[in-house]
C-alpha cells in the first residue's frame, strides 16, 4: 500500500460555484488529483485509464489536507482510498 499526500487549497477554482455559501470539492476534482498524484508517483502515464468504480462517502471542504492510499495488482487495477484525518471520503478503482 503506497501513501501520498494531497491538499485542496480554500482557493481551487472548483469551489467558485460549487456550492455557493457552502462550497465542497466536485468527485471529479478529487478524482482528477488523485489519478494525477497516482500517475506522477508511479511514473507512468495514466490519462486512458478507466474508472472501474467510485464511491463518495464524504464531502470534501476546502483546506482540506487529504491522504491517498493505493495499491495496484497484475491485472492493472488501481485500489485507492482518499481519506481526511480520519475518514475514508471517496473509495474506487482505476483500470490503467
Amino acid at each position: 500500500m503506497q501513501t501520498l499526500a494531497l491538499h485542496i487549497p480554500a482557493d481551487h477554482p472548483s469551489f467558485a460555484g460549487h456550492f455557493p455559501g457552502m462550497p465542497i470539492t466536485p468527485g471529479v476534482v478529487l478524482l482528477d488529483l488523485a489519478l494525477n498524484a497516482i500517475a506522477t508517483h508511479l511514473q507512468r502515464e495514466l490519462t486512458t485509464c478507466r474508472l472501474n468504480s467510485v464511491k463518495f462517502l464524504r464531502p470534501v471542504m476546502p483546506d482540506t489536507a487529504l491522504v491517498i492510499h493505493y495499491e495496484t495488482n497484475t491485472a492493472g487495477n488501481i485500489q485507492f482510498d482518499i481519506k481526511d484525518a480520519e475518514h475514508v471520503a471517496v473509495s474506487g478503482v482505476f483500470h490503467a
